[in-house]
């Protein structure tokens, strides 16, 4: 993995454990904050290596429309993800995040550029 690789996604990471329980934030709203706005696939890349680091809430990151699309890379199955966002109090249903616009977290309203 380059250096450049490897410094993006512990920037992305760092802006994951910055996700308050019970919200959820997009992969493009991660990359926007980071100041890479067409860098959400990159986002996601990174999310899927972040599996197993329990440190890093990646169940707390979803699609643009509130869809679990990460769900399949978590360890314990597919409803994982489900799981663990239930747990917080956010309501989903079909993979999708109910009330998606009351818990979603912009880092860069939240945090600031």
């Amino acid at each position: 993995m380059s250096d450049s690789k490897s410094n993006f996604f512990e920037d992305v990471y760092d802006v994951v454990r910055l996700i308050p329980k019970g919200r959820v934030t997009s992969y493009g709203a991660i990359a926007n904050y980071l100041g890479l706005r067409r860098s959400a696939r990159m986002v996601g890349w990174a999310m899927n290596q972040s599996h197993g680091d329990e440190s890093i809430p990646a169940h707390r990151v979803v699609n643009r429309n509130g869809v679990l699309t990460g769900k399949h890379f978590f360890a314990g199955g597919e409803h994982r993800m489900q799981e663990l966002l239930e747990a917080e109090g956010v309501r989903v249903k079909e993979d999708q995040i109910l009330g998606f616009d009351e818990v979603f977290w912009d880092p860069v309203v939240e945090l600031g550029i």
